[in-house]
């Protein structure tokens, strides 16, 4: 079998289409959109390819152009755990950026995906030179910051239907990810994953969710009908 080179050597220029797809490139003026574009890269990941690998030195600001990623670490008994789901429009490791830090955790490609990034050195110019970039960093960070508390609220309360439920939550949120809309590009099998649940049982969880009329399973997708009442009945579950 001949081996694929790694991710970072099948780096290339974006595509319109691809820019188009990046949410925080309009809020720059001409001349930082103009800096952000050239140094911009994307890779097309394969299903476990890693993006990001604990201990390892940061070098880009990464997000999701098309596809879906998870976000997990190992323990020292070498069983993983999985923070979360990254889906299309999504931008992570903000954190990890700002401080120039080594990654505490590993993103890797659950299915075909395309990944941009750019280099931490022009993440730190928009920075210097960017409202609208500041503004949309500070956000992130402040999302993401209240998913997480979320998300250490619920995985106290062991119900495998509130974690399923929080998990797409988490995935439909507009704000850390504007690509994905109403329908989320997901099957039960990756969703599993990202619960660490079986996939029968998530199945039974999502046959609930629909039945409550919060959710709809569709043909390679999940829908959305009340991300409201997702979120409401996240919070509300005993």
């Amino acid at each position: 079998m001949t081996a694929h080179p790694a991710l970072h050597q099948r780096r290339r220029p974006p595509n319109a289409e691809e820019l188009a797809n990046i949410p925080w490139l309009a809020l720059l003026s001409p001349i930082e959109q103009d800096r952000a574009i050239a140094d911009l890269q994307v890779g097309d990941a394969l299903p476990s390819d890693y993006v990001c690998r604990v201990g390892r030195p940061v070098t880009y600001w990464f997000g999701v152009v098309s596809g879906l990623l998870k976000m997990s670490s190992d323990n020292a008994q070498g069983q993983t755990m999985t923070f979360t789901g990254v889906p299309p429009g999504g931008w992570f490791g903000e954190g990890t950026a700002l401080k120039r830090e080594s990654y505490r955790y590993n993103i890797q490609a659950l299915r075909k995906s395309v990944v941009a990034g750019i280099p931490v050195d022009t993440f730190h110019w928009l920075l210097d030179h960017s409202i609208g970039f500041n503004r949309f960093v500070m956000n992130q960070l402040n999302e993401r910051l209240a998913q997480f508390i979320a998300a250490r609220e619920i995985d106290r309360m062991h119900n495998p239907d509130v974690q399923v439920a929080r998990s797409l939550a988490a995935l439909f949120n507009p704000v850390l990810y504007p690509g994905v809309g109403e329908l989320l590009r997901i099957t039960q099998q990756e969703l599993a994953y990202l619960v660490g649940l079986s996939r029968q049982r998530v199945n039974e969880a999502l046959n609930t969710l629909q039945s409550q009329g919060t959710i709809r399973v569709e043909y390679g997708g999940l829908r959305v009908l009340n991300l409201a009442a997702l979120r409401s009945s996240v919070l509300a579950q005993p």
